[in-house]
């Protein structure tokens, strides 16, 4: 018996896997610094280093306003690490210089003041201004150029307003943009429903340029380049966790020179040669990003893109918040299947894209491809089921619901944090239409 530890919440649960039956587990080559005031040193050497850009004591100088972006609570961003240096050196360039937090909530619910105090601790929270971006609240929001898509852009107005607009975050591969921070500080982070809408349409989902560890000719990330350029984001304090989140390696400076930099060593640390499984076993790497079913698809697409058709996904992910959105949850619930909502998806438009279409089509495409079953004790089965996916309430019932799917002497692979890693191998269900 193989026996391997994956990411639950805030704790692991164990798989146990036959040995007979076991062909490998795949993980991210990546190391953090568990030490905190070394973690603040990894951060601070590259903000004294900036890549592309002045040091942003400069960039404030003699300047009367900074808006510094920060992510929501749906990510593990060590914020407690980055934002007090990224105060320090702002004031230390400009002690007058009127800074505002904007929180980066993109199309999620808005961070509560709990979750703040979590993210930036008692003290950033009660000194400094933070306001929490709100997508749907048109008087918060201006109007600039279109993006390259065609979708009107509408940002908010503080981070178009500010003399300096700067922004913190971590890079991971992602499921759709190709990599995560960088630009997607601004778009989706602080960009008005309208735009998000159009930037995450059916039909640039469906693009095989949109998946994860791809940047090049992908129609998602060049939308939001574009609108990190309009919104003049100066500067990023971005960094590289490992699956403790522990802080690997930190990227300071020009909003694309930096990221790519941080992309590029990414991408040597998580880049996987998985073979074809008939049951993938994975997770949403714990706590926050496993917080509902609508955060695990992300995980979920990597086990997609090393199962066999007709195989089963094992997702493990303590969804304690549910689904995680309505119109998620109402659209896959309501089908009759995920063909038919996948036929019904590829027939709008762009500009008629529907709130968290872009997390239904991609589960949806997902569930033609192969079985998922959830492993959780935290959210309602029934919930689980009415989404066209099983539901066990441990590892070790999926995985005997699987082998029962797939047959006693069915092929097992374990990728215990599926955001963690780019499978090196174009999975066949980004092709499903």
């Amino acid at each position: 018996m193989v026996r391997i530890p994956i990411p639950y919440g805030r704790k692991h649960l164990e798989a146990k896997v036959p040995t007979a039956n076991f062909i490998g587990s795949y993980t991210a080559v990546l190391s953090g610094e568990p030490n905190f005031e070394k973690q603040k040193e990894l951060v601070r050497n590259a903000m004294r280093s900036p890549i592309g850009s002045p040091r942003l004591e400069q960039l404030v100088r003699d300047k009367r306003s900074l808006v510094i972006i920060a992510s929501d609570h749906t990510r593990p961003v060590p914020s407690k690490v980055i934002m007090p240096l990224m105060l320090e050196e702002a004031r230390c360039g400009n002690p007058d210089v009127d800074i505002t937090i904007l929180i980066a909530t993109g199309f999620h619910r808005a961070t509560t003041h709990e979750e703040l105090i979590t993210k930036f601790g008692k003290e950033i929270v009660a000194r400094e201004k933070i306001v929490v971006h709100n997508s749907t609240d048109a008087a918060s929001l201006i109007k600039l150029n279109n993006l390259p898509s065609g979708g009107e852009l509408w940002l908010n107005h503080l981070a178009i307003e500010a003399d300096v607009l700067a922004a913190e975050g971590f890079i991971e591969p992602h499921f759709f943009a190709g990599f995560s921070g960088g630009r997607k500080s601004v778009l989706p982070g602080v960009a008005g429903r309208t735009t998000v809408l159009a930037n995450h349409c059916a039909e640039f989902i469906n693009s095989t340029c949109a998946k994860t560890g791809i940047l090049e000719n992908n129609p998602i990330h060049r939308d939001m380049l574009f609108a990190a350029e309009q919104a003049r984001l100066a500067y990023i304090v971005n960094v590289v966790i490992d699956a403790n989140k522990n802080i690997v390696k930190a990227f300071a400076g020009h909003r694309e020179h930096a990221h790519h930099a941080g992309c590029s060593f990414l991408t040597e640390k998580t880049r996987v040669k998985v073979p074809d499984a008939d049951i993938v076993i994975t997770s949403n790497g714990g706590h926050p990003l496993d917080q509902n079913v609508y955060q695990a698809v992300k995980g979920m697409t990597a086990a997609a893109a090393a199962v066999r058709p007709s195989g089963a996904i094992i997702m493990v992910a303590a969804c304690n918040d549910g689904h995680g959105g309505q119109d998620f949850y109402e659209h896959l619930a309501n089908a009759n299947s995920p063909a038919e909502l996948l036929q019904q998806i590829n027939k709008i438009p762009r500009n008629a894209t529907m709130p968290d279409q872009w997390e239904f089509q991609i589960l949806a495409k997902i569930l033609c491809h192969c079985s998922i079953i959830m492993v959780t004790e935290q959210c309602n089965a029934a919930m689980i089921r009415a989404m066209h996916m099983q539901y066990a309430s441990n590892i070790d019932d999926a995985l005997e619901l699987a082998l029962n799917i797939k047959g006693k002497d069915a092929s097992v692979a374990v990728i215990p944090d599926g955001v963690a890693v780019i499978v090196e191998r174009a999975p066949t269900w980004v092709c499903l239409n």
